[in-house]
């Protein structure tokens, strides 16, 4: 010891001397991988200022809105160019929005894996089939296939049918009322729909939108995509201590208890009804009802490659992901083709024609037949989704050093697709703003590439629940165009486009109905 030192100060400089050789230590690889990545990506075009460590994030917009409107900017911008990049704090992107780089990354099996933003998910859907990677992905999707099977997917058709009626009687009180907002009705009957056949569980939200359980999915949403946008909100502890941290895990806890709750109870039924099943057939089928299957039913009996069934908890991760996924992704493509159909008297005059050709004056519910002649309104919903994705952006790991656009791109980077800026790239899409569901017709969209239009991803992570969604969507909208003649003088620059986890307009949906009896179109 060195003559008038202090003991006690030697100690405390000693510790944090080697506090900070231990920082500097762990950190050292983290601090060498990214400037490796920073001067690898350097000739890759981008916004300008980037500022190291920091990346864009002193400039990228704190609303929603403007976030979204930024993003599709800065596209439209570099439009000429393969690949755009954007650093969000210390994480690298590269965005993609043409269907050559966009194949590169979804045609193979290398680039599965989800972005780091999806980890903000984990907690609310763990890793069920979103959000998994490697093998427990490979092994969750084979399991989960066979229960999106066409056969299974008819089972579903009286739910959607029902709710769709529901939706009718609530609508005939705007009949000749003049605007409304129709965002959250049409909202509310998807996520009817979805409880259902998700899980057999009634909610009512259309006659009961003020539910605990609906207030918690949306507000959780919402967290979950402010937390995603800025880099200083995803340390979990720092997250944990705030305010909004708090929050989120109080809307967890609400969530996971009702699915638990649910999941409890369809297990303890289907265990009765096997404990009574040597009872006579003949009396169970005369005097019970059919119980209607749901995607929970089929989760609770299937088994792996070993023969081995999903846990309470693997079965509430695939529920989760169902209900997450599965109601505001297909509510918002219902409402956008309502708006679109509304700007376009002429599009839906072929609509109610083809309604009418099928149906006549019946107003019977649309039966798995129907669905297969409804060829225009199926145009009608893919151009709305061409126009208006319902998810506006998704992202993967690059897994290893590869090429996009002829750029160097290293190992770690995120690469996020834009489906709204692809599905306006003119060489696939002429006249790319204008609403033209002929482009769908077979002999128009012969030869376009297969990632020019990726509104349920593609490749072999895309979306498993996409045929649902899109026959949850014809039934709907049949029912209702069946019922009413759509109107809006709502503009498209006035609908103030918020690209969050979904893409919504910022005050809704506004539209007029009239009878379509009493209207001469």
């Amino acid at each position: 010891m060195f003559p008038g030192w202090d003991v006690q100060l030697f100690l405390q400089v000693a510790a944090a001397a080697l506090l900070c050789a231990l920082f500097t230590f762990s950190a050292l690889p983290l601090l060498t991988d990214y400037i490796r990545k920073w001067n690898i990506m350097k000739p890759i075009p981008g916004p300008s200022p980037v500022y190291p460590l920091l990346g864009h994030s002193l400039h990228i917009k704190a609303n929603s809105g403007d976030f979204f409107g930024q993003i599709v900017e800065f596209t439209e911008n570099f439009r000429d160019q393969p690949v755009m990049k954007l650093w969000l704090g210390p994480l690298p992107f590269v965005v993609l929005y043409h269907a050559d780089t966009v194949e590169a990354i979804l045609s193979t099996s290398k680039h599965m894996d989800k972005s780091y933003a999806y980890t903000f998910l984990h907690p609310w859907l763990g890793t069920g089939l979103l959000t998994s990677t490697g093998e427990k992905w490979r092994s969750r999707r084979k399991m989960l296939t066979p229960t999106f099977h066409f056969a299974i997917l008819a089972e579903f058709l009286e739910v959607m049918n029902e709710q769709s009626k529901i939706l009718v009687n609530k609508l005939e009180q705007h009949v000749d009322k003049g605007a409304f907002n129709c965002f959250m009705d049409v909202t509310l009957c998807a996520l009817d729909i979805i409880c259902e056949t998700a899980m057999g569980k009634k909610i009512d939200a259309q006659s009961n939108s003020e539910s605990e359980y609906i207030r918690t999915l949306y507000r959780m949403s919402d967290l979950i995509h402010r937390r995603q946008r800025f880099p200083w909100l995803w340390p979990d502890f720092f997250y944990s201590i705030l305010k909004e941290g708090r929050e989120h895990a109080r809307h967890l806890k609400t969530l996971h208890s009702f699915t638990d709750t649910v999941i409890e109870e369809r297990a303890h039924e289907m265990k009765n009804a096997d404990q009574n099943s040597g009872k006579s057939e003949s009396k169970l089928n005369s005097e019970a009802p059919k119980k209607r299957l749901a995607f929970l039913d089929m989760l609770l009996n299937v088994t792996d490659e070993e023969g081995k069934k999903l846990s309470n908890t693997d079965i509430r991760e695939e529920v989760d992901t169902f209900m997450f996924e599965g109601h505001d992704t297909t509510a918002a493509a219902m409402n956008w083709a309502l708006h679109l159909l509304g700007s376009h008297p002429e599009a839906q005059r072929n609509v109610h024609k083809e309604l009418d050709d099928v149906f006549g004056g019946s107003d019977r519910h649309v039966t798995m037949d129907d669905l297969k002649k409804l060829n225009y309104l199926g145009a009608v919903i893919k151009e709305a989704l061409r126009l208006f994705p319902s998810v506006p952006f998704f992202a993967r790991t690059i897994m290893e050093d590869c090429q996009l656009g002829g750029y160097d791109v290293p190992k770690g980077v995120n690469a996020i697709i834009i489906p709204y800026a692809l599905h306006r790239e003119p060489k696939n899409f002429p006249d790319p703003e204008e609403f033209q569901p002929e482009r769908f017709f077979s002999e128009n969209s012969n030869g376009r590439s297969p990632y020019a239009y990726v509104p349920f991803s593609a490749g072999l992570r895309n979306c498993i629940g996409q045929r649902f969604a899109l026959m949850e969507e014809k039934v709907v909208l049949s029912t209702l165009l069946r019922h009413f003649w759509v109107q809006t003088n709502q503009k498209r620059e006035e609908l103030c486009l918020q690209g969050e986890l979904i893409l919504r307009p910022k005050d809704g949906i506004w539209i007029e109905l009239k009878k379509r009896t009493d209207y001469i179109s």
